[in-house]
């Protein structure tokens, strides 16, 4: 398994991610209260607590998906607390959402095209890039994307997300529904890019075991609060966290 190396930046200039006193609601119910994340450069951080706490909420802030919220959003220094999706995603963060959005009718290689829809530049280097990344991906290039395993699939929805050139990627449960051993492939995957690449990574997780064990930090979130943050590693040993989240004894 790749080793994660520690990054030890402190100080708001090294946030590429800022969210402050984020309060958010889903109609007249309020999901997030005065939460506050961030990312350092080229940090992978991870969301994790129970369903309901709030965690993808968090995601769909960032990507201007979520129609009511207050507080500050900051991303390489410049407020996107009000800025439309598609002006999120020219600014260098992508978003891999919840069960695999691919789409089923069209080969691997048109879903990677589609994930470069605002580039004005060549794709090919980064099309072949993303095929070397993910072997099987490769292999299936010319495959309809609905034919595709789960774990397949997930890959898929993280390679298109390449496609924009992101400086930050934004995933929601890229666990969800996959075998133990595609699991921690695609944690893998997700760490490597984040070592090769240097994209920074926000990653909600209900595998809070296999997050924790390759996240730089973490924050755990209960009832749209924050509720503890810390390194990875230490959270992974943090009695309250194996209590509540990892079934007793790590």
């Amino acid at each position: 398994m790749p080793q994660r190396k520690q990054h030890h930046s402190h100080g708001s200039e090294q946030h590429i991610l800022a969210l402050e006193d984020l309060n958010a609601w889903y109609g007249k119910v309020q999901i997030l209260h005065g939460v506050n994340i961030h990312v350092n450069q080229g940090e992978v951080v991870s969301i994790i607590g129970p369903n309901g706490a709030g965690k993808s909420t968090c995601l769909k802030s960032v990507f201007g998906l979520v129609g009511k919220r207050t507080g500050t959003i900051h991303f390489c220094g410049t407020s996107i607390t009000d800025l439309p999706t598609d002006k999120i995603v020219k600014l260098g963060i992508s978003f891999v959402p919840q069960g695999r959005s691919v789409f089923p009718s069209l080969t691997v290689l048109e879903n990677l095209e589609l994930g470069a829809y605002i580039r004005k530049d060549d794709i090919q280097s980064d099309l072949n890039d993303v095929l070397e990344k993910f072997p099987r991906l490769k292999e299936r290039q010319h495959q309809k994307a609905g034919l595709l395993s789960g774990g397949e699939q997930q890959m898929l929805a993280i390679g298109r997300a390449l496609m924009t050139k992101p400086k930050l990627m934004l995933l929601d449960e890229p666990s969800l529904g996959l075998s133990p051993k595609t699991k921690q492939l695609i944690f893998e995957k997700i760490v490597e890019i984040n070592r090769t690449e240097g994209i920074s990574m926000l990653i909600v997780e209900q595998n809070a075991r296999l997050s924790l064990s390759l996240s730089d930090r973490a924050y755990v979130l209960e009832l749209g609060r924050n509720k503890l943050s810390g390194a990875g590693k230490d959270l992974l040993h943090d009695k309250r966290v194996q209590h509540l989240y990892l079934g007793g004894v790590v």
